[in-house]
């Protein structure tokens, strides 16, 4: 897992954007049919953090970004670049994909 690379990508987005990045990369997770992209080793700290509440900390959101960047990183960073308007952070995270 690559949190370190997705803590920098979530220092890119300015802390009132966090949330909206948060319920969307959430809603992009529960409503993916591409589930089997992610290891279990991810699902299991994407749930712990879930458990924990912790979406909203710099590392509860890394690893929501890394999580739905692995099963959807089309959308992820259509989403950051477009209605965000994050365009670096979503080269980030095209990078990180690639």
């Amino acid at each position: 897992m690559y949190v370190v690379v997705y803590k920098k990508i979530v220092k890119m987005v300015p802390v009132e954007k966090r949330e909206t990045l948060s319920d969307k990369l959430l809603n992009y997770l529960l409503k993916t049919k591409k589930e089997a992209k992610m290891p279990s080793s991810m699902a299991h700290c994407f749930l712990s953090q879930w458990q924990r509440g912790t979406f909203d900390d710099e590392t509860g959101l890394a690893v929501l970004l890394e999580a739905t960047a692995t099963v959807e990183p089309e959308k992820t960073a259509e989403f950051v670049k477009n209605d965000l308007q994050l365009a670096e952070a979503a080269r980030a995270i095209q990078e990180a994909t690639g």
